[in-house]
């Protein structure tokens, strides 16, 4: 039998553990209004966001830390009514000409036609890895949980708990994986009516402004960057790097369930079907195995 002792420290390291990959959810603390002030806000003793766009300007928050490796998660309550033209965004991403980003985006429509979740991810700056899904509910008339989640294996992103895309670490074969770089968290609603609906073709009705898009209860639990130190140390299997744990190197049967019910019902495009847009050259990655 553990003594008293052995079992208090242990419950000291697991509460450091948990402490050293957790960031405070409040908003205030947690994050940064990085454009239109006047147009964010926050509510609900921290835990609200609001971020609205109109005329004059959209808005923008970002987190005060980068990550490498974790989980991102976020409640969001789209724009209702007639948000063609806009965009409202949710990603991470570093900065520099040869960044890393991943990507949720959620393009707006004419009231009664169906929200679109872009998804995309750049590595050393390169992008143009585009999947869209419709989505199976209104995200506009409740929250629903968004989640980014990535670690030295697989970048995964979660709609409600339920996966609807991976991309695999294929490093070893030439194709770039976002494992170098800390990402800051952002989130921003702009004006995006040159390309977000119908491919730029209906604009903004800035009759139907302000535009309000609302964030709640922001949660990370991820790898702090503390700079070039922190790409072995965030990647070092360990109980504190719990993203790093074999059940969180691939999907598990029943979630490849769940994936394969999204892309068959409500996947609207994916990169690498798009033989034409590609000229024939299907990315390398699309020749591996996918999840």
């Amino acid at each position: 039998m553990p003594s008293l002792k052995a079992l208090l420290l242990a419950l000291f390291i697991i509460a450091v553990v948990v402490d050293q990959s957790f960031v405070e959810a409040n908003f205030p603390k947690s994050m940064y209004i990085n454009w239109g002030a006047h147009h964010s806000s926050f509510a609900g003793n921290g835990e609200d966001l609001q971020l609205v766009l109109d005329q004059t300007s959209g808005s923008a928050v970002k987190s005060k830390r980068s990550f490498l490796f974790g989980s991102i998660e976020m409640l969001i309550k789209l724009v209702p009514g007639n948000s063609a033209g806009t965009v409202t965004a949710y990603y991470v991403t570093s900065t520099g000409d040869k960044h890393d980003e991943i990507d949720f985006e959620f393009l707006g429509n004419v009231s009664g036609q169906p929200y679109i979740v872009h998804t995309n991810i750049y590595t050393q700056g390169n992008g143009s890895r585009e999947q869209q899904f419709y989505l199976w509910f209104d995200p506009t008339a409740d929250f629903h949980n968004y989640t980014i989640h990535w670690n030295p294996t697989e970048v995964v992103w979660y709609i409600d708990n339920l996966p609807i895309r991976v991309f695999r670490n294929y490093e070893k074969d030439g194709i770039a994986f976002p494992n170098k770089q800390g990402m800051r968290v952002h989130a921003s609603l702009w004006n995006a009516d040159n390309w977000a609906t119908r491919g730029g073709l209906v604009k903004i009705d800035w009759n139907s402004s302000p535009f309000i898009a609302r964030f709640r209860r922001f949660r990370a639990r991820a790898c702090k960057w503390d700079g070039p130190v922190s790409i072995n140390q965030c990647a070092t299997k360990s109980p504190a790097n719990w993203w790093t744990s074999p059940s969180f190197s691939q999907l598990s049967s029943s979630q490849m369930g769940q994936l394969n019910w999204v892309r068959q019902n409500f996947m609207i495009y994916d990169y690498c079907k798009d033989t034409k847009r590609l000229n024939g050259q299907i990315p390398p990655e699309c020749l591996k195995q996918q999840f």
